[in-house]
């Protein structure tokens, strides 16, 4: 009995110094200064932007031991790269800053997450996976991007999708339904271990829906490219998913080549052709864009004239306006050319189907001239292109080839 009392004595003794030494150790792991703190980063460069003004990226390195530094530069020597190659290899942290959305920092994998961040700052650990996007305009940038991947699950069903990838994914299920930016599928997006909620502005209004993702501990990213002034700066977007996903090289790749299709129609003089931009609702209202949104500064910038220049009215904040019949026809009956948006009623073939709409527009111009156009119905999800839908208006007005029947987003009536 004795013994056995020894015995268990020395067993907790045992306990109470193995303790106090995982307590010390602890201790001392705590005071070694291990803890990245936020304070600590620096700035190591801001992503070039050319036209986007709704986001911004800063990426911010961390200190590193000597002998971490001095083993990289070695590594990257012995496989002929520059240090600027190294840094390059998305071991950077990204804060990314949204307008009026919030901000985001993106933790290299493996990396630890620093201290003493701001509370408006939301941590997305790299490698960022499993996305819901609800955003319907930022799935083509996803795929301009071979970002496709990291997308689990979608706020657009099947037969919404116009981007061909997307569809295909939805439709060999890498891709799944998980309901729309209003009724989310809470239980599937748990399921798919989901790593971020890519909402559009609609989420405003479902700001019950917003609180229930975020506690469930599921980030949620508003995209704002649709608030963008310039058109290809809903193009540029494609480099914050870029940042995301650490693809910025291919990012930048992929919009340098919208940018220099701009770049070479700029570089010519306008012609003052007048574009009429239309469709005509289930009402038979003409629906037009206003003078100040993007489709109109499109045709600007193909070196065209929207036909309406005053339609910059502050009543609500919405791109477009219902106009009845006959102001339309007095207004825009000597367009030069029409182009009819099919992206909400279907798309257009025929002068007669276009008649249909509207007897009205068969007094017009551009319908007696054989100057009217049509709009596939994947132009406002292929944000991708906006430079090629630029590319086709300044061909549109420009081209004397009087058999030119098809472009990349537009095609002519018969």
């Amino acid at each position: 009995m004795k013994q056995r009392r020894i015995g268990l004595c020395l067993c907790m003794l045992s306990a109470v110094f193995l303790l106090a030494g995982t307590e010390t150790y602890a201790a001392e792991k705590n005071d070694s200064g291990d803890d990245i703190s936020w304070e600590d980063l620096s700035l190591e460069h801001s992503m070039e932007l050319l036209y986007a003004e709704q986001f911004s990226v800063d990426y911010y390195e961390a200190p590193e031991e000597n002998g971490d530094v001095d083993a990289e530069l070695e590594t990257a020597d012995e496989a002929g790269e520059s240090a600027e190659d190294t840094e390059a290899a998305d071991e950077l942290y990204k804060l990314i800053t949204i307008q009026e959305a919030g901000r985001f920092l993106v933790v290299p994998e493996g990396a630890e997450v620093p201290t003493g961040l701001e509370e408006d700052i939301t941590v997305l650990q790299a490698p960022i996976q499993n996305i819901y996007l609800v955003a319907t305009s930022a799935m083509d940038l996803f795929c301009a991007v071979d970002g496709l991947d990291a997308i689990a699950l979608s706020g657009t069903d099947t037969d919404g999708w116009y981007v061909k990838p997307a569809k295909e994914a939805m439709e060999n299920g890498s891709i799944v339904y998980a309901g729309k930016y209003s009724a989310p599928d809470y239980e599937l997006i748990l399921s798919k271990d989901c790593g971020l909620a890519i909402e559009s502005t609609m989420i405003y209004h479902t700001p019950e829906v917003w609180e229930k993702l975020e506690g469930l501990g599921i980030p949620v990213l508003v995209e704002r490219s649709s608030y963008e002034p310039h058109p290809l700066g809903r193009t540029e977007w494609m480099k914050l998913y870029g940042a995301l996903l650490g693809e910025e090289q291919q990012a930048e790749e992929e919009f340098q080549k919208q940018a220099d299709q701009l770049a070479r129609i700029e570089s010519e003089e306008g012609t003052g052709k007048t574009v009429a931009f239309f469709y005509i609702s289930s009402n038979g209202y003409a629906n037009v864009r206003k003078t100040n949104d993007y489709v109109a500064k499109m045709i600007e910038l193909a070196g065209g004239t929207y036909i309406f220049n005053d339609l910059d009215d502050d009543e609500n904040s919405l791109s477009t306006m219902n106009m009845d019949m006959e102001e339309f026809y007095a207004r825009a009956k000597d367009a030069d050319y029409i182009i009819y948006n099919s992206t909400i009623d279907g798309e257009l073939t025929t002068i007669e189907e276009l008649l249909a709409k509207s007897a009205l527009l068969g007094d017009f111009k551009a319908v007696q001239d054989g100057n009217v156009w049509c709009t596939g119905k994947n132009l406002f999800q292929e944000t991708t292109g906006l430079g090629d839908m630029i590319a086709d208006i300044h061909e549109m007005i420009t081209s004397e080839d009087a058999s030119l029947d098809e472009l990349t987003y537009l095609h002519r009536l018969k």
